[in-house]
Order: structure tokens, then C-alpha cells, then sequence
């Protein structure tokens, strides 16, 4: 990552509901939530919402897709993987030190009828 990716995606998750936002989608993994299932979560008008989308996504932290009307927001975990690395890439002045450990998100799995 270079370091202005890095200022825009901590510029990004700099403000409450923004970071809010990014956490509640990590959370929900790679299948990501529908916008109105995140403003009911949040508390957040639709409006402001797309305000804050539109942030995250121009700093690569989320992604957006259609789902029949509704659209289903994701976190970019291999953005934030990266702004993590990024952040710890001279930590212990580099020597080795606790494994760095990339979130690597489970899919959820389809239930089975018995």
C-alpha cells in the first residue's frame, strides 16, 4: 500500500459513523448487507448513509453491488489488510515480533434441511 492510500483510508475511517459503518460490514463478511438493513442497524437517515458510502468507497474500503433493487455493500478486507500491513510493516523496528495475521473471513455456510 502506498502511503496516500493509507492517509485516504484512515482519513475515511476517521469520523464515527463511517468507522461504524466499516466495522458493521467487516462484521457482516464478504456477502456484505443490504444499505437499508446498515441504516437500520446504525440508526443513520439513507441519505447521510450514502454519504459516507460513497467515502469509504472512493478510499477502496468498501464495494457496492446490485442485488435486484437493493444494494448489498462489503468491506474490502484485502484493502484492509493491507492498510494494516502497511501500519505494521516496521513494527519492533524490524524484528520479528507477533505473526502478522491477515482476517481471511469465513463464508457463511448455506443451511441444510434435515
Amino acid at each position: 500500500m502506498e502511503k496516500t492510500d493509507a492517509i485516504t483510508a484512515l482519513a475515511a475511517l476517521a469520523q464515527d459513523n463511517r468507522l461504524d459503518v466499516f466495522r458493521l460490514l467487516v462484521e457482516a463478511g464478504p456477502e456484505g448487507m443490504p444499505a437499508g438493513a446498515v441504516a437500520a442497524a446504525l440508526d443513520l437517515a439513507p441519505n447521510t448513509l450514502t454519504f459516507h458510502f460513497d467515502r469509504l468507497r472512493t478510499a477502496g474500503l468498501v464495494t457496492v453491488r446490485r442485488d435486484g433493487r437493493s444494494m448489498i455493500y462489503a468491506a474490502r478486507f484485502e484493502t484492509m489488510n493491507s492498510l494494516l500491513g502497511y501500519l505494521t510493516e516496521n513494527c519492533c523496528a524490524g524484528a520479528p515480533c507477533a505473526p502478522t495475521v491477515a482476517c481471511k473471513p469465513a463464508r457463511k455456510r448455506d443451511k441444510i434441511s434435515t
